[in-house]
């Protein structure tokens, strides 16, 4: 829907067709970071659905980033990082719980990913997926499981310094010249309506389709006007849909200046309408 709503904004300019993924995205950290400001106001249901959803999207937006934004297959250094993961997968199912072996085969695979003319992001997941993880219920985060050592190994650096060095590199768009013509330019517009519009609507809309069909039902005390906010707040793009937009338009600063615009925009306006609906309109509704 995200992507369905910018190409509709967008259609009369072929030119800025490549960025249709770039809404495509949830940004976990900031999502989750509005709806911890609502406390106890949230149930965890919500924040889990939230998280979930998130997740679905980033690694539906590396799939796209895969199959859309990788040009000039080698298919011999794919080959090799199929090696790799096919190594990767053998020490998985033979128990190994060392992490060397596996973070090894991580550099590997990323080298012959990027060699491939595959973005290097897939690269990362791949790893992710198999690496083991013990199942441990009621305590998830058991220390003898080598994904969660990893995680909570890398979770520091990643919070305090990957991210933020990111966001820092970029976010950073003069605001010298915007005015209601740039608020207008059809490429911002096509992200903050797609990132705004659009996820609410795939979301809301994708949940009742399913229970419709019987696919899947709402989790229990899960309200409709809550599912709408927890939409609302999935329109967060920010970190990823910048990364999608320096793929889709490479070298035009211009453009790119733009896809920021629209991003921070259709982001803060999501956070907002979402936070507010999660925080003043739901509970009322809940009273009455």
């Amino acid at each position: 829907m995200p992507a369905l709503v910018y190409l509709a904004i967008t259609g009369g300019a072929p030119a800025l067709h490549p960025g249709w993924a770039i809404p495509a995205a949830t940004d976990i950290a900031f999502a989750i970071g509005v709806l911890a400001l609502l406390g106890k106001r949230v149930s965890p249901a919500l924040k889990l659905f939230l998280t979930t959803v998130a997740i679905v999207d980033d690694c539906g937006a590396v799939a796209i980033i895969a199959l859309v934004y990788s040009h000039g297959i080698d298919w011999i250094a794919l080959a090799g990082a199929a090696g790799t993961v096919l190594i990767l997968f053998t020490l998985n199912r033979r128990g190994v719980v060392a992490l060397w072996p596996y973070l090894l085969g991580f550099v590997g695979l990323w080298w012959l990913v990027l060699l491939s003319g595959v973005h290097a992001t897939v690269a990362g997941v791949i790893a992710a997926a198999l690496i083991p993880v013990a199942t441990s219920p009621g305590a998830p985060d058991a220390a003898h499981s080598p994904l969660h050592r990893l995680e909570h190994a890398l979770s520091p650096w990643v919070a305090f310094g990957i991210v933020p060095l990111f966001a820092f590199a970029n976010a950073g768009v003069s605001l010298l010249g915007v005015s209601a013509a740039t608020l207008g330019d059809p490429l911002v517009l096509g992200i903050a309506g797609g990132l705004f519009l659009g996820k609410q609507a795939g979301i809301v809309g994708g949940v009742a389709l399913a229970e419709c069909l019987g696919i899947a039902k709402r989790p229990k005390g899960m309200r409709w006007l809550q599912l709408y906010g927890v939409g609302l707040l999935a329109g967060i793009g920010f970190t990823m849909s910048l990364f999608i937009g320096g793929l889709a338009f490479p070298g035009d600063a211009q453009l790119q200046d733009s896809v920021k615009i629209g991003v921070l925009g259709g982001s803060l306006l999501s956070a907002i309408a979402g936070y507010i609906v999660l925080r003043y309109i739901a509970p009322r509704a809940k009273a009455a």
